[in-house]
């Protein structure tokens, strides 16, 4: 549900948009809303590597440019890139030229491949920590239970990059924890307070008193 932005500023939105037209309309339109497309799954996962070190309205910037890049955030494609796709990569100015990462890019995308054989769908992975559910995060947290779990598997199969804090930073953009807080208007057109008090707490998804 997207719904409709009131013309009141609030302190998710100032925080995130911060005057920025393109920042504005992730947060308005894409940001923590539940996500189940394989191809925009891939799409933010790839994203949130390159932001490693950087700002996230460097890399919405250069969104077009990677997906031109990138065959589209093909997942199999990019899986197949050879050295030699490297360094065209590293001569394109319209990305994040860092070859740790590209190469890093490459290694998860072979594994997300992997991940897919096994669990049937890249969400259906990155789903089944929370059985489906989506979890609860004050704005001001960068990492929490869940994202260290999801981030010792992910690094156990061998992913680049998946430290918990990116991790965490991706498992919000793609709704699996949610972050808006009560004064922003996307919490109540999402509905949060059904979900509000829903936090990963050892090992499992548990309604807990709210922070």
């Amino acid at each position: 549900m997207k719904g409709t932005r009131p013309m009141q500023r609030h302190s998710c939105f100032e925080g995130y948009a911060n005057g920025d037209p393109e920042m504005e309309r992730y947060h308005d339109e894409e940001w923590g809303l539940p996500c189940h497309d394989e191809d925009r799954l891939v799409e933010m996962f790839v994203l949130e590597l390159f932001q490693a070190g950087l700002s996230w309205r460097c890399v919405l910037r250069k969104r077009e440019n990677f997906r031109a890049a990138l065959d589209g955030f093909d997942v199999e494609r990019i899986a197949g890139y050879t050295p030699e796709r490297i360094e065209e990569l590293m001569g394109d100015p319209g990305i994040i030229r860092n070859r740790r990462k590209l190469e890093g890019m490459v290694n998860n995308a072979r594994i997300v491949c992997e991940l897919r054989k096994e669990f049937g769908s890249f969400s259906a992975y990155l789903w089944h920590f929370t059985e489906g559910q989506t979890v609860f995060e004050p704005p001001d947290v960068t990492r929490d239970e869940l994202s260290d779990e999801v981030s010792a598997d992910m690094r156990r199969r061998g992913m680049k990059f998946a430290g918990s804090v990116t991790v965490f930073s991706f498992l919000q953009a793609v709704g699996i924890v949610y972050s808006h807080p009560r004064d922003c208007w996307r919490f109540e057109a999402d509905h949060a307070a059904d979900f509000a008090d829903l936090r990963y707490v050892d090992g499992a998804v548990r309604r807990v008193t709210a922070r």
